[in-house]
């Protein structure tokens, strides 16, 4: 008799659940293809950070929060604007700047926000939202709820004041954070180990006692799922604050205004990272194990280039802000 397959459970999850990863990480990896093309055409202007390459940690630790948590990040937050739940309709629309996007085309790709999946943006400011985070924590614990709160960063983030600062904050008082260092090798066009003194950036926790401290392989969705597990059970149970560093690569440049292989890396480390795409790792393990075929995933693309298709013809169709948006959301006045 020919070998049995491998059960399901090899990979860690049910078919179902398995699918659902490939299909958020495909769909942002779509997605963010689809932005790239409209920035080219001039669809959308002002900075955009796409997410290529880095799908497995935002699917990979999402996936493994309720509804009730809360998530905050900066400025390369797309693919985890997606995989939190908001919808491609509004997150394109905002990429084009028009009134149906999720900051009614005022925030624009950095500022993408949607309190109805507790999704509290994108931050444009390197390290600024570090602070809010531990405020999103301390307001958890305040509130007596055993919620958390994810915060992703890059990894030029640690050597700022602010990372500090809030992690030491959390840590004194104990608040259910969860800090995400997601470890692309690259601030803008400065290699980590040309910035950080210290190499291991999970290491940046043993300055604040009681926080626990791990990294994993950031191109492998099933490790950073394991990981945010351990997490999330720490910072519940003991409400107690953790840094993931995760290590992972972005596939192209920093943002649209540079190249894909600029002075600062080769066409070479580029290569050899492609060989770990997260989502040829997740699809080749699900394709030996039976759980898919290719006519499976060739269906699912399908699906999705349709829904990213839609997404931009949405956004097209949408009217610009009128101009007295302008004066809305920026103060609050009381009568007298």
């Amino acid at each position: 008799m020919p070998p049995k397959k491998k059960s399901e459970q090899s990979l860690g999850a049910d078919g179902a659940t398995l699918k659902e990863l490939l299909h958020s990480m495909l769909l942002q990896r779509r997605f963010e293809e689809k932005v790239g093309e409209a920035y080219a055409l001039g669809k959308i202007g002002g900075f955009c950070h796409l997410y290529i390459g880095q799908e497995a940690v935002s699917t990979g630790i999402i996936s493994m929060l309720r509804p009730d948590d809360y998530v905050i990040t900066t400025y390369r937050d797309h693919g985890q604007a997606l995989a939190r739940g908001m919808t491609p309709r509004s997150v394109m629309a905002e990429l084009f700047g028009r009134i149906d996007g999720c900051s009614r085309g005022k925030g624009g790709s950095m500022h993408l926000f949607d309190r109805n999946v507790n999704f509290l943006g994108g931050h444009g400011i390197v390290g600024g939202h570090v602070p809010i985070a531990a405020g999103v924590g301390f307001a958890i614990k305040y509130r007596g709820g055993d919620q958390v709160i994810v915060c992703f960063m890059g990894e030029s983030v640690v050597n700022t004041g602010a990372f500090h600062e809030a992690l030491n904050m959390a840590a004194l008082w104990k608040l259910p954070c969860i800090f995400v260092i997601e470890n692309n090798k690259y601030g803008m066009g400065t290699a980590v180990e040309r910035a950080a003194a210290i190499k291991d950036l999970s290491r940046r926790a043993d300055a604040y006692d009681g926080m626990y401290a791990e990294h994993v392989d950031g191109q492998d969705v099933m490790a950073v799922r394991d990981a945010t597990a351990r997490a999330l059970t720490y910072a519940r149970k003991e409400q107690k604050p953790v840094l993931l560093e995760v290590r992972t690569y972005r596939y192209m440049g920093h943002s649209m205004s540079d190249a894909v292989s600029g002075t600062y890396r080769t066409k070479a480390e580029l290569d050899e990272y492609l060989k770990r795409d997260p989502i040829n790792l997740l699809k080749a393990k699900m394709l030996d194990e039976g759980i898919i075929s290719d006519d499976d995933f060739a269906a699912m693309e399908q699906e999705i280039k349709a829904v990213c298709q839609d997404s931009w013809d949405f956004a097209d169709a949408s009217p610009e802000p009128p101009l007295e948006s302008l004066y809305e959301d920026v103060l609050v006045t009381t009568e007298s």
